[in-house]
């Protein structure tokens, strides 16, 4: 194969790893397999590896990247102003359209979960690949809060977590079922739940009695 530079062959290996997992699990997932899958010689991975295990280190930082840029362009002011409820519901349907346009990613990433709780050694990737999910969903929360002038009743870092545990069951379902009605349906049940942790950032003013104006009548008998 024509000479390429090695950040271009290891973000190559990096996909292809990812296209095995998904397809024949973390176990299958073999130096040889991941350069059949690349198309590539042996020789080119020990190019841009200098083991299976970077391999794996670089594989779940790049899913996690990418869980990351899945929300990054969702949480924008909207003209006319958006209720907490509706900005939450359209950060998760961004999201469960990422999930539906690369279900393989998806399923590569639990993998990998799996994987890493498993392998001695590996246990700090699996929390730090959860660390990384609490902060994009903290970061989005906080987000919304500016965009829809509202505090929450809770800290932040523990609506996070809720959050990621309600996506994280939405995906799997979605995965074994394929069945994007039931998908919405849990989407809208976590739009609710979480706006329902919201509250306005400043309550609004009573009206002040106007001094000049005429005192109304008493009702009599």
């Amino acid at each position: 194969m024509p000479r390429i530079p090695a950040v271009e062959r290891r973000a190559a290996l990096v996909h292809a790893a990812v296209r095995v997992v998904a397809r024949d699990g973390v176990a299958a997932a073999t130096t040889r397999a991941i350069v059949a899958e690349a198309g590539m010689s042996l020789a080119s991975f020990h190019y841009a590896f200098t083991s299976r295990d970077e391999l794996m280190v670089e594989l779940i930082n790049a899913v996690v990247d990418g869980e990351e840029s899945a929300f990054a362009p969702v949480l924008q002011p909207v003209d006319g102003g958006a209720t907490m409820r509706e900005t939450v519901r359209v950060g998760l349907q961004h999201y469960f359209d990422v999930v539906r346009a690369d279900p393989d990613r998806e399923k590569a990433m639990f993998e990998l979960t799996q994987w890493a709780l498993r392998e001695p050694g590996f246990e700090p990737l699996a929390r730090r690949q959860y660390d990384r999910y609490f902060a994009v969903a903290e970061n989005a929360l906080v987000a919304a809060a500016e965009i829809t002038g509202n505090d929450w009743s809770r800290p932040t870092a523990e609506i996070a977590r809720m959050l990621v545990t309600l996506t994280d069951g939405l995906t799997i379902a979605w995965l074994v079922t394929r069945d994007d009605a039931a998908a919405a349906a849990t989407m809208d049940f976590a739009a609710d739940a979480v706006a329902d942790l919201a509250t306005p950032a400043r309550a609004p003013l009573a009206p002040i009695p106007n001094p000049d104006a005429p005192i109304p009548n008493a009702r009599t008998r």
